[in-house]
């Protein structure tokens, strides 16, 4: 499948590049997207909330007051849940909240999000470009060239560039990303995906190949 290319400037370039069928005109699958995201989510999470049980409050060592005669109901300490100060029944505990996918679902997943992204005009192809020094206004330049400025969008670059990097990284709703660390929750959260051509390459080289093994097998 043929896609445009456009250079930094806006315009269109003379080239096109081939977008791999089976990784950018798949049919998605709704169900492994939402295990891949929910994986990714449950990967960020630290998993250190923690609050303490009646025998971790301190005090509680006396009996509030006698058993008979107040009027009131007996208590036997003051670490009880029911009392303000007291324990938490059933709190959160530190604990280990990582996911795993089989890599073939993972591949999958990745593939539907691109193909998902195809199939609602969010994907931008641009020339590649490198910069001397960061240069936020630069980036910036190349963004309201492409008209994407103001949009959440997501540049995926061939290689890891600093510059590039750098340069994209304060501005606002904009992250870049090396193309082959982003995962399906990054391909799908933002507006606009915009990808280098050497990006392109890689996706076509590497989940095609990912892709055909999983029919396959």
């Amino acid at each position: 499948m043929e896609f445009n290319i456009y250079k930094i400037d806006g315009s269109l370039s003379s080239e096109k590049v081939q977008l791999a069928e089976n990784v950018f005109k798949a049919e998605p699958n709704d169900h492994v997207i939402y295990l891949a995201v929910k994986m990714f989510l449950a990967n960020q999470r630290q998993g250190t909330s923690k609050s303490k049980e009646r025998a971790e409050v301190s005090g509680g060592g006396k009996k509030p007051w006698k058993q008979k005669g107040r009027g009131g109901a007996r208590a036997g300490t003051s670490r009880s849940p029911l009392w303000v100060g007291g324990g938490t029944i059933f709190g959160p505990k530190p604990r280990e909240h990582r996911q795993f996918l089989p890599k073939k679902v993972s591949y999958l997943a990745k593939v539907s999000a691109l193909s998902y992204k195809v199939i609602d005009q969010q994907l931008v192809v641009v020339d590649d470009f490198s910069f001397d020094a960061p240069k936020t206004q630069k980036f910036n330049e190349i963004l309201s060239a492409l008209k994407v400025s103001g949009k959440k969008a997501l540049l995926l670059t061939g290689k890891h560039d600093e510059n590039v990097y750098k340069s994209g990284r304060n501005i606002e709703r904009c992250k870049v990303l090396e193309v082959a660390k982003a995962s399906t929750y990054d391909i799908l959260n933002n507006q606009v995906l915009i990808v280098q051509k050497s990006a392109v390459e890689y996706l076509n080289a590497t989940y095609s190949t990912k892709v055909k093994e999983v029919e396959n097998a």
